[in-house]
């Protein structure tokens, strides 16, 4: 009996211990602490990989195949479980995600630094150049501005950034090899296509100073042709710039091509 008793209370106290032990680490003291977040975009077609050249099929019997694919991201937000929000900062908070850039599996990285640790269940962003930032003038756009002259996201000859572009070539019962050129953004306070995406995780983020997560986002190119409307080439939608009737129907299909894969906790 006196066995059975003190092996009890070993077993107790063991489960105590690992208890407590427990209560430390969700209970952590993250005050101060901060770390870097990768988020990962990987641009696909459908549940195919993106490759450059490579023809696709859309509605319509109409195909297109692309030589030029990037995208603007800007003002990333994290929400921890509590509903806490951290901002990136505004001046860093701007990137183009461009496909030219992406790795030997086409994933191209958006690096985020000094993040407030925490455990986050959501990330969002908004796709192109909000109103507020394109009001701060040419000034105030810092070196974003000459990036994205270089990187042909800037019109030439109308006032206001590229939110996407999408160039290459589409083919149709009719037509072969016709040029492609999508162009979607804002023009001036006129025509505003800056979108908002908003993204659950599907587990939670651990920022913390001695590690670099990484949130792979999958974007779904052919969205932006076949998403909440669908479009047709030869409808005229094979040239889209600054159309006021066309670019916000792009702008809210693109919406709809981004979503998270899965989550790296390293």
């Amino acid at each position: 009996m006196k066995i059975t008793k003190i092996a009890f209370a070993i077993m107790l106290c063991i489960s105590m211990i690992s208890c407590a032990s427990d209560d430390d680490a969700s209970g952590e003291d993250l005050t101060g602490q901060t770390g870097e977040l990768i988020l990962k975009f990987d641009n696909g077609v459908g549940d195919q990989d993106f490759i450059f050249g490579t023809t696709y099929s859309k509605s319509n019997n109409e195909s297109y195949k692309l030589d030029n694919l990037k995208y603007i991201i800007s003002n990333v937000q994290l929400t921890d479980d509590p509903g806490n929000v951290f901002t990136y900062p505004t001046a860093d908070n701007v990137f183009i995600v461009d496909e030219a850039n992406g790795n030997n599996a086409g994933e191209i990285y958006v690096v985020l630094e000094n993040v407030t640790a925490a455990d986050y269940v959501s990330v969002s962003f908004g796709v192109g150049i909000d109103q507020d930032r394109f009001a701060l003038g040419a000034d105030g756009q810092g070196d974003f501005l000459e990036y994205a002259q270089d990187q042909g996201m800037f019109w030439s000859w109308a006032s206001g950034y590229k939110f996407i572009r999408f160039d290459g070539t589409f083919s149709s019962d009719t037509m072969t090899d016709e040029p492609l050129n999508l162009h979607m953004g804002s023009v001036g306070t006129s025509l505003d296509n800056y979108r908002a995406v908003n993204l659950t995780l599907p587990n939670t983020v651990r920022v913390r100073e001695a590690s670099q997560p990484e949130i792979h986002i999958v974007a779904d190119i052919s969205q932006a042709f076949d998403g909440e409307t669908s479009v047709n080439f030869m409808d005229g939608y094979d040239q889209v710039h600054t159309d006021a009737n066309e670019t916000p129907i792009i702008a809210n299909n693109v919406m709809g091509m981004f979503e998270v894969h899965h989550i790296h906790n390293n």
